[in-house]
């Protein structure tokens, strides 16, 4: 005869706990912080377009000293500036008043900020001496919009001679006082490829690349034996967190001490693809083909003719940029810019 257990209700002791594990055992939902919009109240700037300082100058709508660290900020966004420089230095004819290393300096400044600015140095006859190359990131155009200061990083600020200075600057659609680079839409993949490179390196330099977790479940080692286990893996964290680690149990089991890798970063962040979508941003923003700044692709194709793109662009960027400081000329009312027409020498020439 097969003896029937009975179920014996839970005791008055245990109802409160059977109770507190059923209502811990429910759905909690919850968020991590406030939602955070992507545009963070930049519109208010084009309200405060360029404030007035003293009544002296205006400051720029946007930061430049901003610009001026974004310049270092990615690869591909300070190269593609240097191939327009180099392009145009080649090609420049050197003029007594102009330098070619001043001109290179003249040419980069009108690259990075939209705005570069030539102080005319005369003699006592009033003959023109020098043009020399204004700092745009402290140079301030004046509230009569014909005199200019120079503002250093320490407050000190030196007045133009008015007249003395020219100022070439890229058209802004909000104002017309200082001019605004053409890439300012890619900043945000520029700073993208920065964070990204500078959290691989971190990661790196961290030795989290080389984590692993160690899963002891072996009840033969004794707590000793884990507290020495303990303080070896913490000592190899950091530099030198290559060293091997040599663990002896004897009558072990085969699977009391497993080692699990951590999972691998790269499958994670998307190195590699934010890597190559900010780099493209990067390009189509400055307009340079990839093949003509040293890429490698990554296709067996390859990016065609280079001699072809070298055309095309010259075509298309170096001629607008040659054009513009060509300004120059006019505002001295003499030849001051000239450049030799851009060519491609061959094997066969």
């Amino acid at each position: 005869m097969r003896n029937k257990r009975k179920f014996k209700p839970a005791s008055p002791v245990q109802q409160p706990q059977a109770e507190a594990l059923a209502s811990q055992a429910g759905v909690d939902a919850f968020t991590f912080g406030e939602p955070v919009p992507v545009l963070d109240r930049r519109e208010l700037l084009d309200l405060l377009e360029c404030p007035t300082v003293g009544n002296k100058w205006y400051e720029p709508p946007i930061s430049l000293d901003g610009l001026a660290r974004t310049y270092r900020a990615a690869v591909h966004h300070s190269s593609a500036m240097q191939v327009k420089r180099n392009l145009l230095v080649s090609c420049y004819k050197p003029h007594p008043a102009l330098s070619r290393s001043d001109f290179a300096r003249f040419a980069l400044e009108f690259l990075t900020f939209g705005n570069a600015y030539v102080e005319r140095c005369e003699a006592f006859t009033g003959r023109t001496m020098q043009l020399k190359p204004s700092l745009s990131k402290y140079t301030r155009r004046g509230v009569d919009m014909d005199t200019y200061w120079f503002v250093s990083g320490n407050g000190q600020e030196h007045q133009f001679k008015p007249g003395s200075v020219f100022h070439l600057l890229e058209p802004d659609i909000n104002q017309e006082i200082y001019g605004l680079p053409d890439y300012l839409s890619a900043n945000n993949s520029t700073w993208l490829n920065e964070s990204a490179t500078l959290f691989r390196r971190k990661y790196y330099l961290n030795g989290s690349h080389a984590g692993v977790i160690l899963y002891l479940t072996d009840p033969a080692q004794k707590e000793s034996d884990i507290d020495t286990l303990r303080t070896a893996l913490k000592q190899s964290k950091g530099p030198g967190n290559f060293r091997n680690l040599m663990v002896y149990a004897p009558g072990g089991k085969k699977d009391g001490l497993q080692v699990i890798p951590l999972s691998e970063v790269a499958a994670k962040d998307e190195f590699i693809g934010i890597k190559n979508v900010t780099r493209d941003d990067q390009l189509a923003s400055h307009r340079v083909p990839p093949n003509l700044m040293g890429i490698i692709p990554n296709n067996t194709g390859g990016f065609g003719d280079v001699e072809k793109a070298a055309s095309v662009f010259a075509r298309n960027e170096l001629a607008y940029l040659q054009l513009r400081f060509q300004e120059l000329n006019d505002w001295m009312g003499e030849e001051i810019i000239t450049f030799t027409p851009y060519t491609l020498e061959t094997a066969e020439s």
